[in-house]
């Protein structure tokens, strides 16, 4: 008999992860690696999100067990947010408070899915999809948007992958790993196909503030209201401020999703921290300088990496909107020769740059097909041009 489940035993760790950690142990080792790998800004927290949990610290109230689907102050606020940046009314009641983003959609993905059900996941997608569908019993459909199509699926693809078994659809935008962002005509047509074949949304919404050259990230339910009731919107702090630590999201969804879910976290793991749900609060409520200031270096960077990038023969990378990432396309390096070694794959290219650069990415084989790098330019800016510089003078 296994010692462990076939459940756990099924599920892959996080390539984005793995890589990075792997980075991190040559760095201790004395290496001078730069890393790609991990979606984390390189920024502190704001000083005054910061402050707030100082002092939630400090205040006894917050040493006790909380309500398990968050703080009501901080429900409405995501309520008030949810209205400004998704365009969609909804009550407090249908917000529950996480740990990261990451918790949120793995209740979305079990309050909804039943054993054989189908989820159609847009790839490139971001590794938790798949093992959260997987851990509720429910199967991936992967339909696969190339660089030719800017990452971006149509309704023609969705519509050939739909099945009787299909009970929804992961719709990220911004994406993770692309940067890709669905226009408002693509998102509108994405909701009325799901409301039209009555098909549940689960939208990520984490990267929605993260948008550059005036693009603006729409929401299903801002466009098409009628779609909320089949609708979960995921979200969090933990990129738009700098909070990847503080492990706070949270998921929007009809009453009875949105209990359901709770039901399980009262289970599962009670209340998020007091004192991260207090740093979210004043994330939310707060001045947003400091956040519009990580913007603009991040759409800095971004356009850096990609003038660099252009340099190099033979990758071509579609220039993202959102989020803080590039997918380069690299099919051009691989089948040919390097360093005296035959590179067929995305994942002998990145172990073969990480060897003779020193420079850490994550191959396109952890979000879908192979022959595409993830790379986030959420690092300084000095490294992040040293990191690419490197990348030209091995491929020269």
């Amino acid at each position: 008999m296994s010692r462990i489940s076939q459940r756990i035993a099924a599920i892959s760790e996080s390539a984005t992860l793995k890589v990075d950690a792997k980075a991190k142990a040559m760095k201790a080792e004395g290496k001078n690696v730069i890393s790609y790998a991990a979606g984390e800004p390189d920024f502190p927290t704001p000083d005054h999100i910061v402050e707030a949990a100082i002092a939630a610290a400090k205040d006894p109230k917050n040493h006790r067990y909380t309500p398990a689907a968050g703080l009501p102050e901080l429900k409405d606020a995501i309520v008030a947010k949810t209205k400004v940046d998704s365009g969609t009314s909804v009550n407090a009641s249908q917000v529950v408070v996480t740990n990261g983003g990451k918790q949120a959609v793995y209740q979305a993905c079990a309050a909804i899915l039943d054993p054989g059900d189908e989820v159609i996941v847009p790839a490139p997608f971001w590794t938790t999809y798949p093992e959260s569908i997987a851990l509720a019993g429910g199967k991936q459909i992967s339909v696969f948007a190339g660089s030719e199509q800017d990452y971006k699926v149509t309704v023609e693809q969705l519509d050939k992958a739909k099945t009787k078994k299909t009970k929804a659809i992961m719709f990220v935008s911004p994406s993770n790993p692309t940067g890709a962002v669905y226009s408002e005509q693509e998102t509108r047509d994405i909701a009325n196909w799901a409301l039209d074949n009555g098909i549940w949304i689960i939208a990520d919404e984490i990267y929605q503030n993260l948008t550059y050259d005036g693009v603006f990230a729409h929401s299903p339910t801002e466009l098409v209201p009628e779609v909320a009731d089949q609708t979960i919107m995921v979200n969090g702090v933990a990129k738009t401020f700098a909070m990847t630590g503080w492990r706070l999201g949270w998921m929007v969804a009809p009453q009875d999703v949105a209990k359901a879910a709770a039901n399980l976290q009262s289970h599962l793991s009670s209340n998020v921290a007091n004192i991260s749900q207090r740093a979210a609060l004043a994330a939310l409520t707060g001045p947003r300088e400091p956040a519009m200031e990580m913007l603009k270096a991040f759409d800095r960077r971004r356009k850096t990496i990609l003038q660099e990038l252009s340099k190099i023969d033979g990758v071509y990378t579609p220039e993202p909107k959102g989020a803080f990432y590039v997918y380069p396309d690299v099919t051009g390096l691989l089948g040919r020769n390097w360093g005296g070694q035959k590179i067929s794959t995305s994942l002998e290219l990145c172990d073969y740059i990480l060897d003779k650069a020193e420079v850490a990415m994550v191959p396109g084989e952890a979000f879908g097909p192979s022959g595409y790098v993830r790379m986030s330019y959420a690092l300084g800016d000095d490294a992040l041009l040293e990191g690419v510089q490197r990348l030209q003078k091995l491929f020269s």
